[in-house]
């Protein structure tokens, strides 16, 4: 009886979502190819057909293989997919590296989705973000919500949970799917980010998923200390002397002065962990808006 109940109580959600895209004509769908914005392109297709189109921003902290994992997704789904380019490192408030970084990038990223969502015509943009993401440090948010930016997951409560488990309903080829953070998200809030510094982290998460391809993998750069995350039950991976010497000898070569595993291992915002409350932006704080039109 409780799994039925929860099945109804995902479907009432699901339909709500359903409702609110289907009050619009034609919808762009911010694709970055992980399970929530999986599920609402899925949706949106489902909602107005043809009248969706999925946009992936193709940036330098984008991690490897998830443009072309995004434009597979558009494919299986079967919503006419675009990409659009984008250089975070030519805005010196994100190089910079403040806490609230993601504002100025979801800034920058949204006027760019607007251009094309006026030459294609398309009426709103929605994006992937759920009900969790609400709760956490996402300065991100607060920029979507001020560019009118539609997050129907979150307006319809839906968890990363509850979303996993519905994209397994649709047989969604993300549900699965570990979350996959921008390259940004490795460096210490205030260190500043370059293009050579994306680039060390990418080749670093490229060689150790190459020798040992964990779900879950962030080398959190430090400057001089490189800082390797495993998901909590994939540590042991690393429990191997040749395993930690070819990594070592790795990313020393990238230029890394030491190479250091994370204990706890990977958890979502490690690196928010060193604010102090009062220099995070309340986004959790953000009510229900009234979306309006861009044109």
């Amino acid at each position: 009886m409780k799994l039925e109940n929860k099945n109804i109580k995902l479907e009432r959600k699901i339909e709500k979502v359903q409702e609110n895209l289907k009050k619009h004509r034609s919808i762009l769908v911010a694709l970055s190819g992980g399970v929530d914005s999986t599920l609402v392109a899925f949706l949106a297709k489902k909602a107005v057909g043809n009248k969706a189109i999925a946009v992936t921003a193709d940036s330098m902290t984008l991690p490897l293989g998830e443009l072309e994992e995004s434009k597979k997704i558009a494919k299986k789904i079967g919503i006419k997919h675009l990409t659009i380019k984008i250089d975070e490192t030519s805005n010196l408030d994100f190089t910079r590296n403040p806490p609230e970084r993601c504002y100025y990038c979801k800034k920058e990223l949204v006027s760019k989705l607007k251009e094309i969502a006026m030459k294609h015509h398309l009426e709103v943009i929605i994006d992937g973000t759920n009900a969790d993401d609400m709760k956490t440090h996402r300065p991100g948010a607060l920029a979507l919500a001020e560019e009118n930016v539609i997050s129907p997951l979150a307006d319809a409560g839906l968890t990363k949970t509850e979303i996993r488990t519905i994209a397994r309903m649709f047989d969604l080829p993300t549900a699965e799917k570990p979350s996959m953070a921008c390259l940004s998200s490795r460096f210490p809030y205030g260190q500043e980010i370059t293009e050579n510094k994306i680039n060390r982290v990418a080749e670093a998460e490229k060689f150790v998923r190459k020798l040992i391809d964990p779900k879950v993998l962030r080398v959190r750069d430090h400057g001089s200390i490189a800082r390797i995350e495993f998901g909590r039950n994939e540590r042991k991976l690393l429990f191997d002397e040749k395993i930690l010497d070819s990594i070592n000898e790795k990313l020393k070569s990238l230029g890394f002065h030491y190479v250091t595993m994370d204990l706890l291992g990977y958890r979502s915002g490690s690196m928010d962990e060193v604010l102090s409350r009062k220099i995070v932006p309340s986004v959790n704080k953000i009510k229900s808006k009234n979306i309006r039109n861009f044109h």
